[in-house]
């Protein structure tokens, strides 16, 4: 059989479940989820294999309205991602009555020529009805050619999706090897899980505008892989927060990482986590090139 390569943008509002659906189509975790919107930053691309199809899945960061230098960073990349891309796939929360702040993006869909798939997720928890209603109502907005009902959480309608998106790859060699899942490093994808477990443990009481940055990544010569990642804050009353009493919040928030990767990687993961204040993080050019995002002034 020939084989058949192709790239898939997944767009998509913020906590719409575009990670959640992406891990889901891979058959595993390559992007991280959360409960914060805006988690995703950077252009991830999970691998999705189905048949003689390989399937380039570009995670893309959620569409929203841009306000400061990252936020525009964030949604320049989600738009690049549909560039050149051979299906759009748009993925839309189904439980959310009003719809308001789909229009822009719509709007930006509507004359563009790639086949576009209108994905509504988390319909395990939606009446029938109102998910016909809405197909039909948006669809009439920005043209889809098809519309799909899922649950990426639960798994419901996933493989129907990951067999169509197959017969739309074109007959091209795979672009990468067969048990390759992602295109992130390994040093990148250890900040993205700490930066998860970040936003986990604390929940609301750490705002956005936090980040994990990789410093060091070693390979020991007993096959162990030693990690260092700088958790930055942009305010000192932040600190204790991250630390928690005696140090017991980034310990747990360090284990939980550790533990994922090492389940992740298959070796034994040493490490070590510090806290650093900088308000001006989010304006440093090295965190954009670190994550894979244009620096935009």
């Amino acid at each position: 059989m020939t084989e058949k390569c192709g790239l898939i943008a997944v767009l998509g509002a913020p906590n719409a479940g575009k990670s959640t659906l992406v891990n889901a189509l891979v058959g595993q975790k390559v992007a991280i989820v959360s409960a914060k919107a805006q988690t995703t930053r950077a252009r991830l691309m999970g691998i999705a294999l189905e048949g003689e199809a390989q399937i380039i899945l570009a995670d893309t960061p959620g569409l929203f309205e841009p306000k400061r230098r990252l936020d525009r960073a964030m949604v320049s990349a989600a738009w690049d991602g549909a560039h050149e891309a051979d299906a759009i796939l748009l993925v839309v929360d189904a439980r959310k009555k009003k719809r308001d702040y789909l229009e822009p993006i719509l709007a930006s869909l509507k004359d563009r020529p790639e086949r576009k798939l209108l994905v509504l997720n988390k319909v395990d928890s939606t009446p029938k009805e109102p998910l016909l209603i809405a197909a039909e109502a948006l669809t009439g907005e920005a043209s889809f050619d098809e519309v799909f009902f899922i649950s990426a959480l639960t798994g419901d309608g996933v493989p129907e999706l990951k067999k169509r998106l197959a017969e739309l790859m074109p007959e091209a060699a795979w672009h990468y090897p067969e048990d390759q899942v992602s295109d992130a490093s390994e040093r990148l994808m250890a900040a993205e899980i700490t930066r998860e477990q970040l936003y986990r443990q604390l929940h609301d009481e750490l705002p956005y505008d936090s980040t994990v940055r990789p410093e060091k990544y070693l390979h020991r010569k007993d096959g162990s892989v030693e990690i260092h990642q700088q958790i930055v804050i942009s305010r000192e009353s932040q600190r204790p927060i991250v630390l928690g009493k005696g140090g017991a919040k980034i310990k747990a928030i360090g284990e939980a990482s550790r533990k994922e990767l090492a389940e992740l990687l298959e070796v034994k993961v040493h490490l070590f986590l510090h806290v650093k204040v900088d308000e001006r993080w989010a304006d440093a050019k090295e965190i954009y090139e670190e994550i894979g995002l244009e620096w935009v002034k």
